[in-house]
């Protein structure tokens, strides 16, 4: 078996099962997870309907590159979105099943062993971009995203002779698990980097549509470039899907998109790798990715949701204020982010995700996720908030002790 396999670090949910192992949580309490950011809202009924009208077509072997109709749905999209002048359907979009598994393959077909092969990444993270740059044969660089630089990747921070051996740089924006946003000027900036040092970057922007501020969509890298002028989004790519736009997560369906000579080799690539996405699975992500109407209701289902429960947890939790995401980031009363989770199991029977859990020791010498959690707000709004008051009544009381 490939050795690089060994390298590989438990996932965050099962340390989360090692450590409520043994645990037994009050009966009369209905278990309430906070832990996976999987959507629980309705998917969206037409891209369903659409699904099953065409069937049939699972008889069909589809294309790598997917329905010129679906490139198509999904450029139109994006130059509306990002407001772009332009987005080649033929050469600059790529559709894909789903994000993670497109970040995956990515890695693999980009990253040259033949010279050093360091990948950055926020820390804390999506624990994806680290797996998939060991098994790439990389090093992973982890960019601290701290209170202190807003929860955003400190750039700063990176010598010219470190970034001269990093072939990918991976944002994540809005992020996962903090909820910061990475505004144009940062995303400008790491393109002058990148064409400094000649590396690639790659934009993991799948919670893009969930944001508290209608009128302040979070911006995106292919954004910046035109902004810049760079039509041809050289060295960028953007992922997206529409598991948390469209509530469809099982349909395991997102695109990338950006520079032309990057998607072709990519293109390639998949094509060995035998991932293309199915007739039907397409023409339901034609219907999502052409209505806007049902993310907009998506998005004021989340607004409701957030106001309430940080109603109820803000006198008792400190946590930036949330921009975008369904994600809450709190720091830990008394900092031990694994002994209050276990405890508030034990007691409240309410399940939450240590952010220990989704960083490393980086650069600083500390894990930046240590002494917070991560909540994802993911249910409806009366299970979170009853949650929510769980988790306020296990501080208080714990307080008082």
């Amino acid at each position: 078996m490939n050795p690089d396999l060994d390298a590989l670090k438990p996932y965050p949910f099962e340390k989360l099962a090692a450590l409520k192992a043994g645990v037994t949580p009050p009966e009369e309490l209905a278990h309430i997870p906070l832990t996976i950011g999987e959507p629980q809202h309705a998917p969206f009924a037409a891209a369903l309907e659409a699904l099953h009208a065409h069937q049939a077509d699972f008889a069909r072997y589809p294309a790598t590159a997917g329905l010129p109709e679906l490139r198509r749905a999904i450029a139109d999209w994006a130059r509306q979105r990002f407001g772009l002048a332009g987005l080649d359907a033929d050469h600059q979009v790529l559709p894909v099943n789903g994000t993670r598994e497109a970040i995956f393959a990515f890695v693999q077909a980009a990253l040259d062993r033949t010279r050093p092969a360091r990948v950055a990444m926020p820390n804390p993270f999506y624990q994806i971009y680290e797996g998939a740059t060991l098994l790439a044969g990389g090093e992973p660089l982890y960019l601290d995203a701290t209170a202190e630089n807003g929860f955003r990747p400190d750039l700063d921070g990176v010598s010219a002779e470190t970034w001269r051996d990093v072939q990918l740089v991976f944002l994540c924006s809005p992020g996962n698990p903090t909820g910061a946003v990475t505004p144009l000027a940062e995303f400008e900036t790491l393109i002058a980097l990148a064409d400094e040092h000649d590396f690639l970057i790659a934009s993991d922007e799948c919670y893009s549509e969930l944001y508290l501020d209608e009128a302040a969509p979070p911006p995106g890298l292919l954004e910046a470039c035109a902004r810049l002028g760079r039509h041809d989004y050289r060295r960028c790519l953007v992922f997206h899907s529409l598991s948390k736009r469209s509530n469809l997560p099982g349909l395991r369906s997102g695109f990338v998109a950006g520079d032309a000579e990057l998607i072709a080799p990519f293109r390639r690539y998949r094509t060995y790798h035998g991932c293309a996405m199915s007739l039907p699975v397409q023409q339901a992500s034609i219907t999502a990715w052409n209505d806007e109407v049902h993310v907009r209701a998506n998005r004021d289902a989340y607004r409701e949701t957030f106001a309430a429960v940080t109603e109820v947890l803000a006198p008792v939790l400190d946590f930036p204020a949330p921009e975008a995401s369904f994600y809450l980031w709190p720091a830990v009363p008394g900092g031990d982010d694994e002994a209050f989770a276990r405890a508030l199991h034990a007691e409240a029977n309410v399940s939450v995700l240590p952010g220990s859990y989704m960083g490393r020791v980086g650069s600083s010498g500390t894990n930046p996720g240590a002494g917070r959690l991560r909540l994802a707000l993911v249910a409806e709004v009366e299970a979170t908030v009853e949650a929510a008051w769980r988790i306020r009544r296990f501080i208080e009381r714990s307080s008082r002790c």
